[in-house]
């Protein structure tokens, strides 16, 4: 459940798994076996309640007898761990975000550090999530993450470095280079920001075509990054950057430690110094103390800055964060919902426009997968699962899944492309 790092988690326990003599299956249609391991979501309300309701329904299968064992693990089971095994005892037992392998060595019998870049690739094999880091330094006012991951902890840059050796080994082109907070890399460990030298030593390895970065904070932002992406040509122009809001009053009110006036020159000085960049963001409305105006503000933030790529989700206090216990919850829920959808139809617009000026123009293509009539792939811009795709007819060519294509761009929705193979 959640996010692509806690998909890394569960890559890891596969492969440990595996070394331990099991056979595994990934979100399957069906049971396979009588063992099912549950990954666990904790970030916000609704992700929650989707994990309570998986180990529910799994709960209910032990009890009919379809399967032998459950074991829950992640965010949620870190920080409820009491409570969920009062509440749903047929849980065999629960293991928070860090202790996976204790539940490896619970269940196998071999040495787990000998083991322990063991992973079971779930992503097309041609494209793989990279985790440098865990948890934050950052406590914005409205976030969980930092009381269920606790601070920030880097990889070393050689950890790294093999284990994408070792994913270059098995066909990975791609790489998602994921963390809580990347441009805080290397502090803990190295005593400055790394993740730009980590990004260029990426790049050197033979093997690797394409790095694309998320989770990156506008705050002390390290500016040495984008002379990486703008010089090395296997890195992606494109940055996962979340803003949340604009208006200073919030900024203050989220603690997100960056003024309005900063945010627009990060965002001058982005676009600058790597032309072409997509700038990929996420946007909260209805936090404590929005006023119309704020939301105003964060409506013409989005009409200039033109985002190439935005989410946006309604605030929801979550319990032991610096907002839920020092802010009253004071917007109306109708309220967040209107702002959200002026926000996301506003945004809808935006992104069509900018897909729309693609046409006619030739990209690189990866292929991800064929869907009925068409080949699905996707550019430099576009992250798997959340980014538009390339949409290019079965018909016209037979592809090779993983392989890279020059396509030109024959038409454009609001969110996805069409595309032609050129030679």
């Amino acid at each position: 459940m959640g996010c692509s790092k806690n998909l890394v988690d569960s890559e890891t326990v596969m492969g440990l798994l595996e070394k331990a003599g099991y056979d595994c299956f990934h979100e399957s249609d069906r049971l396979h076996g009588d063992i099912v391991v549950v990954n666990t979501c904790g970030f916000i309300e609704d992700a929650k309640q989707e994990s309570i309701d998986a180990i529910l329904e799994l709960a209910q299968a032990k009890d009919e007898g379809r399967i032998r064992c459950l074991y829950v693990m992640g965010c949620l089971s870190q920080r409820y761990k009491k409570e969920l095994a009062e509440e749903i005892p047929q849980v065999d037992k629960y293991y928070g975000k860090f202790d996976y392998k204790q539940l490896v060595a619970d269940l196998g019998n071999f040495d787990i550090a000998e083991n322990a870049v063991a992973r079971h690739i779930t992503t097309p094999r041609h494209y793989a999530y990279l985790k440098i880091s865990e948890g934050c330094n950052r406590h914005c006012a409205y976030c969980a993450i930092p009381i269920m991951t606790g601070k920030h902890v880097s990889r070393t840059i050689d950890d790294i470095l093999n284990e994408v050796k070792m994913l270059v080994a098995n066909g990975a082109k791609e790489f998602q280079v994921i963390a809580q907070e990347l441009t805080y890399y290397g502090m803990d460990i190295y005593g400055k920001q790394c993740i730009a030298e980590l990004v260029s030593r990426m790049a050197d390895i033979p093997g690797v075509e394409w790095i694309r970065l998320h989770y990156a904070y506008p705050a002390d932002f390290p500016y040495e990054l984008l002379e990486v992406m703008r010089e090395k040509p296997n890195v992606c122009k494109y940055l996962d950057l979340a803003f949340q809001h604009i208006s200073d009053n919030m900024l203050k009110r989220m603690r997100r430690h960056i003024t309005k006036e900063e945010t627009y020159e990060l965002i001058r000085r982005i676009r600058s110094e790597v032309p072409g960049i997509h700038i990929r963001t996420t946007l909260m409305v209805g936090f404590p103390g929005e006023t119309a105006e704020d939301f105003e503000e964060l409506m013409e933030f989005t009409r200039k800055v033109r985002f190439e790529r935005m989410g946006a989700f309604a605030y929801s206090a979550e319990e032991g964060t610096y907002s839920a216990e020092n802010y009253a919850d004071d917007v109306p829920e109708d309220i967040k919902m209107q702002r959200l959808d002026r926000l996301m139809a506003l945004q809808q617009d935006i992104s069509a426009e900018i897909e729309e000026a693609k046409v006619g123009s030739t990209m690189k293509v990866i292929i991800d997968r064929q869907e009925g009539d068409y080949f699905i792939g996707r550019t430099e811009f576009c992250s798997p699962e959340v980014d538009p795709e390339v949409l290019i007819p079965a018909t016209e060519k037979c592809l090779q899944i993983g392989h890279f294509y020059n396509a030109k761009i024959i038409g454009a929705e609001e969110f996805d492309l069409y595309g032609t193979i050129v030679e």
